[in-house]
């Protein structure tokens, strides 16, 4: 036995997880939180809005003790949430919204993943992610 097998063995999605984006909002939406970004993630949504990096960053990123993150709508909606036409930044999205569900918090337990798929309609449905696809996922979210 390799030490994949063991450790596919001791990880309850060992076996993979499903997951299929169905553009529903559910995490672009609801309370306040955080989208976390870094100096790339701001110059590559900055460049496919047609902005410059500053003034991308003086309209939609806050600073948040040493980090930077994008602002919000009041309510806690994301800034580029439009409830008509979905995420109007989906191709050049943060790695927090693409890695998404396969956050470290969300793949603690299997009563963490229930949660999120109380929430997200496209967890635990659609395309299968393997172990390797999974840890590789939640290794990119920004801590």
């Amino acid at each position: 036995m390799s030490d994949t097998d063991t450790d596919q063995d001791s990880i309850w999605y060992g076996d993979g997880l499903s997951f299929e984006c169905t553009r529903c909002g559910a995490c672009c939406t609801g309370a306040p939180g955080y989208v976390w970004v870094i100096a790339e993630e701001i110059a590559r949504l900055a460049a496919y809005r047609g902005e410059t990096v500053d003034q991308f960053s003086k309209q939609y990123v806050r600073r948040v003790g040493q980090r930077y993150s994008l602002i919000e709508k009041p309510g806690g909606d994301c800034i580029f949430w439009d409830k008509a036409s979905g995420c109007t930044v989906y191709s050049a999205r943060p790695v927090q919204c693409q890695t998404w569900p396969f956050w470290p918090e969300n793949l603690e337990s299997p009563e963490d993943w229930e949660g999120v798929k109380s929430v997200c309609p496209g967890s635990g449905r659609g395309q299968w992610f393997s172990l390797e696809e999974i840890q590789a996922s939640a290794a990119r979210v920004h801590s």
